[in-house]
């Protein structure tokens, strides 16, 4: 059995990090974090990152690069991701006036053209959702399922966030398997059991954690991320709750 590595999201200590970025990654690296997936790079050039990096003894997992980034700068993106040594990068969100029909036809379009230009030069390129694109549109798609069915499987991903899928109603090792093979990267989130379905610390809510865990090999994922949008305590604290968790589990 494969060991999969596993990686914080750093938009879960987003405000950490706004005060001590470097900081902020050697204590994600004290928790026994292989890697991260960043949301942003604390001002820094790649080249210092890269050094900061492997000093702490991580790895660049994955970056979430804006949409509008991807549109405008995907040359400089692509050269910053090579430089710290990253082969996966992620569109992360739409803005609310970006949900509709019209403009998911234009998206796909454009997941294809960056896609092909990211898969040219060695890098993933992957699409995340939330819970909106689980939301039927008036041609009866939903868009998630339209995405990933218009979007050629070389050049355009999924990183399944778990949370999200769960959410919607839907069950995330369904979602696994349906496209296996196409999930390198997968969000792992717990949500509240009470009625406010609220970001958990992984283990302490309903998702079933451990059968999407099962399922990492057999779906070929490359990196399970942790993410935490919004936390009840501490951030560190319940980034550390989830990674005692995974590594109980044999995980981390």
């Amino acid at each position: 059995m494969t060991n999969i590595p596993v990686a914080l999201q750093m938009y879960s200590l987003r405000n950490e990090s706004e005060k001590d970025f470097t900081g902020t990654l050697e204590k994600v690296a004290k928790l026994g974090y292989a890697g991260v997936e960043f949301a942003g790079y604390g001002g820094m050039k790649a080249t210092e990152l890269k050094k900061v990096l492997d000093q702490l003894g991580l790895r660049a997992a994955s970056s979430h690069v804006p949409l509008d980034m991807l549109k405008n700068q995907l040359s400089e993106v692509i050269q910053y991701q090579q430089s710290i040594e990253n082969t996966h990068i992620v569109c992360p969100f739409l803005m609310p006036d970006q949900r509709n029909q019209d403009f998911y036809t234009e998206l796909i379009s454009t997941l294809n053209q960056v896609g092909e230009i990211c898969h040219k030069e060695g890098i993933t390129f992957s699409y995340h959702n939330h819970d909106f694109e689980l939301v039927t549109l008036e041609n009866g798609k939903k868009p998630l399922e339209w995405i990933l069915h218009e979007t050629n499987p070389e050049w355009v991903k999924a990183e399944f966030d778990v949370y999200w899928l769960t959410k919607a109603g839907e069950q995330p090792t369904e979602w696994l398997k349906r496209y296996k093979g196409r999930t390198p990267l997968v969000h792992l989130k717990d949500m509240t059991t009470d009625g406010e379905q609220f970001f958990a610390e992984l283990g302490t809510g309903g998702v079933d954690i451990d059968s999407i865990l099962a399922l990492g090999n057999e779906c070929d994922v490359k990196w399970w991320i942790v993410e935490q949008d919004d936390s009840r305590r501490l951030p560190l604290e319940s980034v550390e709750i989830s990674s005692s968790y995974l590594k109980q589990k044999g995980i981390l």
